[in-house]
């Protein structure tokens, strides 16, 4: 894979402006050029840049990082791991050398670290700091073609299973008719990691939870809802689709299930440009999310 800086600064989290510095006085890296003397960064530059961040991160100096070879930098990387990591930065290190162990499709080395940051960050901490940030940068770096979409499948696989397993390990919720939440995704989508991490930070906080999953046709949404009348209905919309497309599905849910607190997620370049009824809400962030998790009574009324 070929990376603009740009794309660098997109999966470290390294700023643009940092990695020219880096670049410039301690040859952290060394693009190379096309034929119209473009730069551009390969997979070796991408993974030695997620090392160098995640030494800086576990307190190193990057005058020190950018000096050491491939073998020392992954030798100094593992006696970090479980390591005593700065507050602000433990989390930034466990993002940068999951992503790295997934362009190199290491999943041992990726359970290893999902683990350790269970251990470092606590459960929901790993799911909603490491995991959730590492879903948004492959993503978006996806859909801009910049990422190789095996890669981004790889470690999604990994984060379903360990997110079915969490989930399992709860106890399920039974709530009353007109309390709970349905989950679930339209017809045409079925990328179902944010609907899971959503699903188990309910169950987490003790919310009932009906969960459809992927591909839901309107019919077998309306089925459900007449049986557990949820009063929250929450899906995501991933995929890049026409506006209008859009439009007409949340205002049909809206007519639909108009007793119901409506609540989406997904795509910023599609839900940033719809227009939403009286009791559809837009989650801009996992923050948006908590939020309501935690202070119920501040929902939006339908």
């Amino acid at each position: 894979m070929k990376y603009s800086i740009s794309d660098l600064a997109q999966l470290s989290g390294i700023s643009v402006h940092n990695i020219r510095i880096w670049e410039r006085r301690y040859g952290a890296l060394k693009p190379s050029r096309t034929e119209g003397n473009t730069r551009y960064y390969d997979d070796e530059q991408l993974k030695r840049l997620l090392c160098i961040a995640g030494l800086y991160h576990a307190g190193h100096k990057i005058s020190r990082a950018c000096a050491l070879d491939k073998d020392d930098m992954s030798a100094l990387l593992l006696e970090q791991i479980g390591g005593a990591l700065l507050e602000e930065h433990r989390f930034e290190y466990f993002i940068l050398q999951i992503v790295n162990q997934s362009l190199v499709y290491n999943e041992a080395g990726i359970n290893e670290l999902i683990s350790d940051s269970f251990q470092v960050n606590g459960v929901q901490g790993t799911y909603k700091h490491v995991i959730y940030p590492i879903l948004v940068r492959m993503g978006l770096m996806w859909l801009n073609e910049s990422l190789c979409p095996s890669q981004e499948h790889f470690l999604s696989a990994i984060i379903r299973q360990k997110l079915l397993a969490a989930i399992d390990s709860l106890n399920p919720v039974v709530g009353e008719p007109g309390s709970g939440w349905l989950l679930f995704l339209p017809e045409d989508e079925d990328h179902d990691i944010g609907l899971l991490l959503a699903s188990y930070l309910l169950r987490a906080a003790g919310r009932p939870v009906v969960y459809l999953g992927p591909k839901v046709p309107l019919f077998a949404l309306a089925n459900t809802a007449d049986a557990t009348k949820p009063q929250n209905l929450l899906f995501f919309m991933t995929r890049a689709r026409p506006v209008a497309d859009a439009q007409d599905y949340v205002d049909l849910l809206s007519a639909q299930f108009p007793a119901a607190n409506i609540l989406l997620s997904g795509n910023i370049k599609v839900l940033g440009s719809l227009d939403y009824p009286p009791g559809v809400t837009w989650l801009r962030s996992l923050a948006d999310f908590e939020s309501l998790i935690a202070n119920p009574t501040e929902m939006p009324k339908p």
